[in-house]
């Protein structure tokens, strides 16, 4: 009797390793998806805000839900639509993601107070969590890797460099000559200039760099 008990556990553990393995797989792929089409995931979280306020309205005039409760869930969800403006790119340290990451930890604190002293079916508990609590901060959490490979904590805007300190820069890229970098003969370019057209110059740049 002990050798089937220890095979149950051992099935046991080899299903759970299963079931990780394959949600671990999926998740990837969701994450490719999300990378390639940045746009239609925009969309997609855009409606699944949309659908989880619905869901808030419907719980408060249907089901008699408290006010609070139902309140602190739109809110989030219009801090959820913040974090939108820069889909794909989000900034971890930003105001809007530090606010939603701590209203999530509210929100799941007041449901589990609402549903302590109000019994529902477990059924119906796991709906409430899974379209007004989890649907969206996963759709996110999925997103993260999305935008050309670029971490959201490191996208920053870019900063003008005025060109009096890349004279010497400049100035060595056009005399010195590095064979590692790459060149185009004098040949090959009067070919190209004769099927094509001459290269047009920027007449409005100026002698020295601003």
């Amino acid at each position: 009797m002990w050798f089937m008990y220890l095979l149950s556990w051992l099935s046991l553990l080899i299903q759970v390793s299963f079931v990780t393995l394959a949600i671990a797989a999926g998740l990837y792929y969701v994450a490719e998806l999300i990378e390639e089409y940045t746009v239609a995931t925009q969309r997609i979280i855009k409606y699944m805000i949309g659908f989880s306020t619905a869901v808030l309205v419907c719980l408060y005039f249907f089901e008699k839900f408290p006010s609070v409760m139902v309140g602190m869930g739109l809110f989030t969800n219009l801090v959820y639509f913040g974090l939108l403006r820069t889909f794909p790119f989000i900034m971890l340290t930003s105001p809007n993601f530090i606010l939603s990451c701590a209203l999530v930890v509210v929100n799941h604190y007041l449901a589990f107070q609402y549903f302590a002293e109000e019994y529902y079916p477990f059924s119906e508990v796991l709906a409430y969590f899974t379209f007004c609590l989890w649907l969206v901060p996963f759709a996110f959490f999925v997103s993260l890797s999305a935008g050309e490979n670029v971490l959201p904590s490191t996208v920053q805007q870019g900063v003008h460099v005025a060109g009096v300190k890349t004279i010497q820069p400049d100035f060595l890229s056009q005399q010195v000559l590095d064979l590692g970098e790459w060149s185009l003969s004098q040949r090959a370019f009067r070919f190209i200039v004769q099927r094509l057209s001459p290269p047009q110059l920027d007449l409005m740049t100026s002698a020295k760099p601003s």
